[in-house]
Order: structure tokens, then C-alpha cells, then sequence
């Protein structure tokens, strides 16, 4: 049972609230401080770690110390209307492939980030993200878990006007300014989750609840989707999967709701943790 943070930029075991282990020196430098280079080199040190003995932590570290537990991910994937509920609201019929795009991982950031917002029209959508330990090609359903590192809580801040400017929806770009991937606080095993195919998954602004659900009211489940992204591209360690989002995004909602730089954005993963977003304007 593992949950990794990258705390100042250095691969850091969890112990307990604001404490934990600082991997490289613990390793002897067996492994670097860099948290790529853990995720990257994943079964190694799953066995480093299951053999390693610890009585205390030796780093202490508050929430704005967290960096994106996987900060350079060679490919990101992200997934589109992968809730029905929110396929339902934004007029998008069932497909019979994942809406796949990608979120350049230049966008990624950490669990107590402030954002700026390049317009009028960001709007905020909570995911399970899913990080690769175990790459492949063709990767059976039933082993699907199996090449799972871990989890962690994303938003997939979404620059609404530029996405919807043109004849085709523009995903990627429109997803990817900067600090528009908030992951965090950190990486947690499968095992660490109370039923890792059934989580809740939620955000608010303000207090106020603005999309709630369970990740097993997803169209494809995490097993899907990895068996359906690896029949094409082999992946990768350390890659992500940002596994799509429940109803609730400000687009859908009568009248429009978009972040504003009084906004403090909470997303919240049963068994993971929150992350906490601000905004400030362009």
C-alpha cells in the first residue's frame, strides 16, 4: 500500500499527515529524488519498498509543497463524455470508441496551484486520473489493473471559447494552458482505495457541490479504457489517463457558470484526497 507525493520536486512516501520519506535518501540513491524516475523504473521499486525498513519520516511538508505526483509523463490521454450523465447533457450521442484527445503535459501542476485564467470562459472538470507503472501492448481487460501504478485526483480545466471556436471542437489546445492539468496530492495504489472501479468523485466552488457521481457510472472503466488505448498505442510508464468527467461542468448549466479569480476550486476522490485550485486573472 503505497501513496508517493512529489514534495518540492523530490519522490516522497506518504507516512501521515504532512510527513513522510524521502525516497533517494531512504534508496541510498538506488533511486533518484526525481518522481518520474520512481514511476518510471515502477516494479523495481515496488520491491525496493516492499523490503525496506522504517521506524520515522525525515521530510515534513504542507499542501503547497505538492507537485504534480507525476510531473513529465511521456504521453497523456485524455478521455471525453465518459459519463452518461454528462454525455446527456452536452448533446453527444454513445460512441462505439473512447473521445480521446490529449492534454500536453507542459498544462500539468500540483494539488495547491493558482491558475490563470486566459478568459471569461474556464470551466472546471473533476477526473480519476489513472497512472501507468507497467507498460504494453494490447493489454488484456482482465490484467488491465495490473499495469496501474496508482491514482490520483485531476482537473481538466477547459478554455470553453477557443474549444467550441471552430467547425471541429479543439480539445487539446483549448485544455492545455498553462497550470490547466491540477493533479494531486498524490499517487495511492489501487490497493490503498476502498473499491477502485466504484469511488466518488466530486468538486465544489465555494462550498457550494457543483458535480457529484461514482467512477463506476463511467461508459468505459478504467480496464476499457486501458485495453482500448493500448490496441493502439503501446503505453508507456508514467503515462497518464485522465478518465473523463461526471455531469455538472459550468458549459451545460443554465445560465453558463464559468471560474472567475474569486473562485477556489476543490476536487475531491474517495480514497485519494483533494486538491485545491485558485485563479487570478490574465
Amino acid at each position: 500500500m503505497v501513496k508517493l507525493a512529489n514534495v518540492a520536486g523530490r519522490s516522497v512516501l506518504v507516512l501521515g499527515q504532512g510527513s513522510g520519506l524521502d525516497i533517494a535518501t531512504a534508496s541510498g540513491g538506488r533511486f533518484g529524488p526525481d518522481p518520474q524516475q520512481v514511476v518510471g523504473n515502477w516494479d523495481a521499486f515496488i520491491d525496493w519498498l516492499s523490503r525496506l525498513r522504517y521506524d520515522e519520516g525525515d521530510v515534513s511538508f504542507t499542501p503547497s509543497d505538492l507537485g504534480p505526483p507525476v510531473p513529465r509523463p511521456t504521453q497523456v490521454f485524455a478521455i471525453g463524455v465518459n459519463y452518461r450523465e454528462h454525455a446527456d447533457e452536452a448533446g453527444y450521442p454513445p460512441d462505439s470508441l473512447p473521445v480521446t484527445f490529449t492534454k500536453f503535459a507542459s498544462c500539468l501542476t500540483g494539488a495547491d496551484a493558482e491558475v490563470t485564467l486566459p478568459t471569461a470562459t474556464v470551466d472546471w472538470e473533476v477526473e480519476l486520473v489513472v497512472v501507468i507503472g507497467r507498460g504494453g501492448r494490447d493489454v488484456a481487460r482482465a490484467a488491465a489493473w495490473d499495469h496501474v501504478a496508482g491514482v490520483t485526483v485531476g482537473q481538466d480545466l477547459s478554455e470553453r471559447t477557443s474549444q467550441m471556436a471552430g467547425s471541429r471542437p479543439q480539445y487539446s489546445l483549448a485544455k492545455s494552458h498553462e497550470g490547466f492539468g491540477p493533479t494531486g496530492p498524490w499517487l495511492v495504489t489501487p490497493d490503498e482505495l476502498p473499491d477502485r472501479d466504484d469511488l466518488a468523485i466530486s468538486c465544489s466552488i465555494g462550498g457550494q457541490t457543483m458535480q457529484s457521481s461514482r467512477t463506476a457510472k463511467m461508459i468505459y472503466d478504467v480496464p476499457e479504457l486501458i485495453a482500448r488505448l493500448s490496441a493502439v498505442c503501446a503505453l508507456l510508464p508514467g503515462d497518464l489517463i485522465f478518465t473523463g468527467t461526471p455531469s455538472g461542468v459550468g458549459n451545460a448549466r443554465t445560465p453558463k457558470r464559468f471560474l472567475t479569480p474569486a473562485d477556489e476550486l476543490v476536487s475531491t476522490i474517495e480514497g485519494i484526497g483533494s486538491i485545491r485550485t485558485r485563479f487570478r486573472s490574465a
